[in-house]
């Protein structure tokens, strides 16, 4: 499925994923996007980790607020042995640091690391960014300090991977607390399945007649914020070969200017940060 379906409305996410056309070869990928400034102009920094055949893998990338990549940085599955290291990288006006250790690092069943790591972007010498609870080895090893431009995580895409079950962790504000989310959807043999989404093993939504509501919306509350949930299951009901069904978490925000995802962008108004989350998630079924 390329994007979400245009009924979702204008003040929904765009999302465009073209692994998610990749059949169930598609390997198991995170990226979590963070707004900050750049030289006083919005930009996102984007993470992606990766997990396959070939092993772990980690991207880094710096995206100007015109999808315009400003830098990268790959460290691809076959070469995972530089578990340690870092690159410099000169914009136009400004100058990127990336640095990294990985050589500790222990991974759960994800791609993402989750504990004894720590992934640092710096900007013009200051820390924009610092990933993982190696905080106290990440300055000593950048020698620098915080940005007064923190950034800001904004959205979250995720696959998943299951046969009835898909389950995932995820915070719905920058220092939000984190939540598990559990999706359950049985489609094998049944004539009316339903869909069903708890948080923290609590139910807060239930779709019957699927058949017929294969896409739509529904608002929840998590944190005693309003989130929009938006589903679409047409993949795993009608031509499962097709690909992922895709669910989104939106945090609802307080004007009707939409946020856009592309590929690698996920930008709100300034104004807008601190309200806004987006939680996305290609669930493919298992054999």
């Amino acid at each position: 499925m390329r994007d979400f379906p245009s009924c979702f409305g204008e003040s929904g996410v765009q999302v465009a994923d073209a692994s998610s056309n990749s059949g169930k070869t598609s390997q198991n990928l995170v990226t979590c996007l963070y707004s900050t400034q750049l030289c006083g102009s919005s930009c996102v920094i984007s993470i992606t980790w990766s997990k396959n055949m070939m092993g772990q893998g980690l991207s880094i990338g710096v995206d100007d607020s015109n999808n315009q990549s400003l830098c990268k940085v790959d460290i691809k599955p076959w070469l995972f042995s530089k578990r340690k290291g870092s690159k410099n990288m000169e914009t136009e006006k400004s100058k990127v640091d990336v640095f990294w250790d990985l050589s500790n690092a222990k991974f759960g069943s994800g791609p993402e690391p989750v504990e004894g790591f720590y992934v640092a972007v710096l900007f013009d010498f200051q820390i924009v960014l610092l990933l993982g609870d190696l905080i106290k080895e990440a300055y000593k090893k950048t020698n620098a300090g915080p940005s007064p431009y923190n950034a800001m995580f904004v959205a979250k895409k995720e696959h998943i991977f299951g046969k009835k079950i898909y389950c995932t962790k995820a915070q719905f504000s920058d220092k939000g607390q984190v939540h598990d989310i559990l999706i359950e959807c049985d489609t094998i043999g049944l004539k009316d399945p339903c869909l069903e989404i708890r948080i923290d093993k609590k139910r807060v939504m239930m779709v019957k007649r699927l058949l017929w509501k294969f896409r739509g919306n529904q608002t929840i509350l998590v944190d005693g914020l309003p989130v929009e949930v938006f589903w679409d299951v047409h993949n795993w009901l009608f031509d499962a070969s097709m690909g992922s069904a895709v669910f989104m978490f939106q945090t609802i925000i307080s004007t009707e200017k939409s946020l856009q995802w592309g590929s690698s962008q996920m930008l709100a108004e300034p104004q807008l940060r601190r309200l806004s989350f987006s939680l996305i998630l290609y669930a493919w079924k298992s054999e």
